[in-house]
């Protein structure tokens, strides 16, 4: 993410470029582009705070304003820090989404996300699982509503083993 350049997002073209590699741009991650007033504010800021930078870099700070680098990876970790949202937890869920809107094809999530064979076969694994497993039609048959608890299999009382 502190290695994103401005021109490696291109909402027209539906193209984002991560780690050299350009990846199409789907529905979704546009939209949350488009709308999340975090990104957009950060651009504003950026504009406004330095408008004659030089740095290319999408995320800039008072230090790397100054050059071209891309902000430290202390920073970066600062700045998210005690966000829900995590760029792991953003990273997964994407993968996890591409392998369900996709199709769970390994290869298919290797090429788009640069991932190794066995994280791609892990994602894909896990799509299949996801779109095999029957729809809950029937509430009566659901834990919640049978008094059961995920978190206490069985129904035992709180606190016994």
């Amino acid at each position: 993410m502190r290695e994103l350049q401005l021109d490696d997002v291109d909402l027209g073209s539906r193209r984002l470029v991560l780690a050299g590699r350009a990846r199409p741009l789907d529905d979704l991650t546009r939209q949350a582009i488009l709308t999340c007033q975090a990104i957009l504010a950060r651009l504003d800021y950026r504009r406004q705070r330095w408008p004659n930078t030089a740095n290319p870099h999408l995320i800039v700070s008072r230090h790397t304003a100054m050059d071209t680098r891309p902000v430290s990876g202390v920073w970066i970790t600062e700045a998210l820090r005690g966000r829900t949202a995590t760029l792991e937890r953003l990273r997964m869920d994407r993968q996890l989404e591409e392998a369900l809107t996709h199709g769970p094809d390994p290869l298919h999530l290797a090429e788009v996300f640069g991932l190794d064979e066995k994280s791609a076969i892990r994602y894909a694994d896990s799509a299949r699982q996801i779109l095999e497993r029957p729809l809950e039609s029937d509430p009566a048959t659901s834990p919640r509503t049978q008094g059961g608890n995920p978190e206490n299999p069985g129904n035992r009382p709180s606190g016994s083993r």
